[in-house]
């Protein structure tokens, strides 16, 4: 087996310890943690609790010098100004989600990465996911007819987010559009085919917060999609649906279900390994990390590409472009 890829981390909120964390837990085989960069006296602290041997390094320069791949986990408006750094340095680069906060420089990024054979890819972690797995196996010879797509939080940012409330909550970078739905949208896309948009709504507070509300209807792959999302319609922290032809779906992240005999509410029945999303969440980062490897030494590999986040991201995008819809706040 080749040597684990030295592998950097520049921002250590949630996303950077969970996959830290991953890597030192239940990756050892595929990456090696060589240092996180983080300007935040709390994210010292983190890492300071987390398993030892992975130091604190003193710039964003100086990881990207000792990695073979950066990943980028700080906010949006940091994303391509790091991983132009890193590829300039002959680095591979695995980005958290959206590109940029600005449409066109993130067009721009993907042309640059795209002309020059970047090793780049954007982690959408559904593309490991064994529940999604089991969903592609259950799809074959189902011939697509319409996709529902519905995300609900009891609040936003959820609870688990709330030390990045600064940039989560505000229209600039933040939302449940580009952090959750657009998950949906990259499955929506590996498993039907190209997004389109027909028509949004979007509905948001007075001030500058973020989304509270959407609805839009797209295709995929000539597919109907339709997809709605808010705030406070919900008691959990977090429930979502991805439902094909009324007959298998997504619940929750993790759970793949079908409908059929000994189902339980609405007829549905879970695969029988079907996890929680704090349980599945380990076998599908170890997913990810291999895949990161793979892409570092330039294999083939089941990560986003830097072409489907921007599609993604297009989409995504237009919905919160979107008018308001009726009675919402200006």
């Amino acid at each position: 087996m080749p040597a684990p890829t030295a592998l950097g981390i520049i921002g250590f909120g949630i996303m950077g310890e969970r996959l830290l964390r991953a890597a030192l837990g239940q990756a050892t085989d595929f990456v090696r943690p060589i240092g996180v960069w983080d300007p935040s006296p709390a994210a010292a602290a983190r890492l300071a609790e987390a398993p030892p041997g992975v130091p604190m390094l003193a710039s964003a320069e100086a990881v990207i010098e000792a990695c073979e791949c950066l990943y980028v986990a700080a906010p949006p408006a940091a994303h391509i100004p790091l991983a132009e750094a890193a590829l300039a340095a002959g680095k591979a680069v695995f980005l958290e989600k959206p590109l940029a906060t600005d449409l066109a420089a993130a067009r721009a990024f993907v042309a640059r990465a795209e002309a020059t054979g970047a090793r780049a890819a954007v982690n959408f972690p559904m593309a490991s996911s064994p529940a999604i797995a089991q969903l592609s196996a259950w799809r074959a010879g189902l011939t697509p007819e319409a996709l529902a797509i519905q995300v609900a939080f009891a609040r936003w940012p959820r609870g688990w987010q709330q030390e990045a409330a600064g940039w989560l909550s505000r229209r600039a970078e933040g939302g449940f559009t580009r952090e959750v739905v657009s998950h949906f949208l990259f499955l929506t896309r590996r498993q039907l085919g190209p997004l389109a948009l027909l028509d949004a709504t979007v509905s948001y507070p007075p001030g500058d917060a973020s989304e509270t509300a959407i609805t839009a209807r797209l295709t995929a792959g000539g597919t109907p999609v339709t997809l709605t999302g808010g705030v406070g319609t919900t008691a959990q922290d977090d429930h979502n649906t991805w439902v094909l032809n009324d007959s298998i779906r997504i619940r929750d992240w993790s759970f793949a279900e079908r409908r059929g005999p000994g189902g339980g509410p609405g007829g549905w029945a879970a695969a029988p390994d079907a996890l929680p999303n704090e349980r599945m969440r380990p076998l599908v980062l170890r997913g990810q990390l291999a895949g990161v490897a793979a892409m570092t030494r330039g294999e083939a590999h089941p990560l986003a590409t830097l072409r489907e986040a921007l599609e993604v991201q297009e989409i995504v995008e237009a919905i919160l472009a979107a008018p308001q819809s009726s009675g919402s706040p200006t």
